[in-house]
């Protein structure tokens, strides 16, 4: 197994790349193929012991910055590191393709070059949160800001399955994110959404979720459109960062706050380990027809090594043929 990574993506490559990536190809045994500006890659290669190791490096000569427009960008920049990176496993060269930079890009390139599992309207991004439980997949979590109820109930199939090969749930429960319990209430989307996956076969839906019941784990996958699930995932990484940063200050207010904290002190750590996305490393663009997976842009070498660890999950659990045979036995087809 090879999985390519976009050296050049993220706000700390392509150091903590190329860090992340060697380490996940020491512990999961993997072949990696760095995608990239090969005079920026070697330099960084050279601080480590490589040898023994499945790596390759293939140069692209563009950068995509995460600023720039995704449709612009993956159009005049056809030798970025993220169109090459999506074309080796097009080609068959790799197995999956990770990137931490510009998410729209990523996902425009996955389009583009992988194309949609055939049946499924948008694809989305499928991103995990830490609850109480273990984690809940929002989705999707930014790459749809406007969807039809059909979006909706794709995602939660998708999500579904997802939850199950890949986070090892059995049973997943899947839920609608909602502003109240009761079937009535919601947008229209909401209420056609409901109708749809209440009445889908084979799908696990519980019904609607608020948003206070998913940090309490109340549900395995969590369903909205992009905006709103974009919205909660950034504001449960600010708040999990803001809280944490005020046990802090209180704990450091006093000698008696002091010594409460030393003795609180592997709690604490076990907490911040628990809320770190780092943990996670990545999240898979479900729905094309291929293995994408979208990186935080502010991800480290922990961050990259654990994204490679779930595009080997995604690989091993066939994800993506998965979502294709559902799809194709449900009958739940695209018209878009």
């Amino acid at each position: 197994m090879r999985i390519v990574v976009d050296a050049m993506g993220g706000d700390f490559a392509p150091r903590e790349i190329v860090d992340g990536a060697i380490e996940a190809a020491t512990k999961y045994g993997v072949g990696i193929i760095l995608v990239g500006q090969q005079e920026a890659i070697q330099p960084e290669l050279a601080r480590h012991k490589v040898e023994g190791l499945d790596l390759e490096v293939v140069h692209a000569s563009e950068v995509i910055d995460m600023g720039e427009h995704p449709a612009n960008a993956i159009r005049k920049k056809k030798d970025s590191s993220i169109m090459i990176g999506i074309k080796l496993v097009k080609e068959g060269r790799g197995d999956a393709f990770i990137s931490a930079g510009n998410t729209g890009a990523a996902m425009a390139a996955a389009l583009f070059g992988y194309g949609r599992i055939k049946g499924i309207d948008r694809p989305a991004i499928a991103s995990p949160m830490p609850t109480t439980q273990g984690a809940a997949l929002i989705l999707d979590a930014g790459a749809n800001a406007d969807c039809k109820p059909r979006n909706l109930l794709q995602f939660g199939i998708m999500g579904q399955i997802y939850a199950e090969k890949v986070l090892g749930v059995a049973s997943p429960k899947v839920a609608l994110l909602n502003i109240g319990e009761e079937e009535t209430k919601g947008n229209e989307l909401s209420l056609e959404a409901y109708q749809l996956m209440k009445n889908q076969p084979g799908l696990n839906f519980t019904g609607n979720v608020e948003g206070r019941e998913i940090p309490q784990g109340a549900a395995d996958v969590v369903v909205c459109d992009g905006f709103v699930g974009n919205v909660v995932l950034k504001f449960a990484e600010g708040l999990a960062k803001g809280l944490l940063g005020m046990i802090k200050e209180e704990l450091s207010q006093s000698l008696l706050s002091k010594i409460g904290g030393a003795l609180c002190l592997p709690a604490l750590t076990g907490l911040k380990k628990r809320m770190d996305y780092a943990e996670y490393g990545g999240a898979p663009l479900l729905g094309v027809n291929g293995i994408c997976i979208i990186s935080h842009g502010s991800s480290k070498a922990k961050a990259i090594m654990n994204a490679v660890r779930v595009a080997k999950e995604c690989v091993e659990q066939q994800v993506v043929q998965a979502i294709r045979a559902n799809i194709e036995q449900t009958g739940v087809n695209g018209d878009d």
